[in-house]
């Protein structure tokens, strides 16, 4: 399969979410998207990453932009980890991996010559029509909340 690029729709999907009930990428349309895939609940890049995206989270909902993170944890991971950290992202539940394969994120990686499945991180900016606007692929945490934030400004 092609990896998603600009221009591309942005495959739908429907999981469970922290809190309770679902999150669903066809029900936000008409507000852009900022959906981010991140390997483990509580580990330190993840932690950091959503808290970054949590410190700018008034900034993102003043763009008109919901964030979502999508990981293969189970939702009580996920309940478990904004009670912890105070976080105020969305946070979906993929542990059939339906989303992350189509996003092309679950990808072999390897680890001290051990190769295994894993989540590749990546964040996709999809704009109000449901078409991805910009992709960050193996992201870096430092700084990324912010790129991210002005390329939603800009939308």
């Amino acid at each position: 399969m092609a990896e998603l690029t600009a221009g591309d729709m942005a495959p739908d999907f429907t999981l469970p979410r922290d809190g309770g009930g679902t999150v669903s990428l066809v029900e936000m349309r008409g507000s852009p998207v900022v959906l981010y895939f991140y390997p483990k609940d509580d580990t330190s890049g993840c932690t950091t990453e959503a808290l970054a995206f949590t410190a700018l989270a008034d900034e993102f909902a003043k763009a008109g932009a919901k964030v979502i993170g999508l990981s293969p944890d189970a939702v009580k991971s996920h309940d478990k980890f904004v009670a912890k950290h105070g976080l105020s992202v969305i946070l979906a539940s993929d542990e059939e991996k339906t989303a992350l394969s189509a996003y092309g994120v679950w990808k072999e990686k390897s680890m001290y010559g051990r190769t295994y499945m894993g989540v590749e991180r990546s964040t996709f900016l999809i704009d109000r029509d449901g078409r991805v606007a910009a992709v960050w692929r193996k992201v870096k945490v430092p700084g990324h909340a912010e790129a991210v934030l002005k390329a939603v400004q800009g939308l």
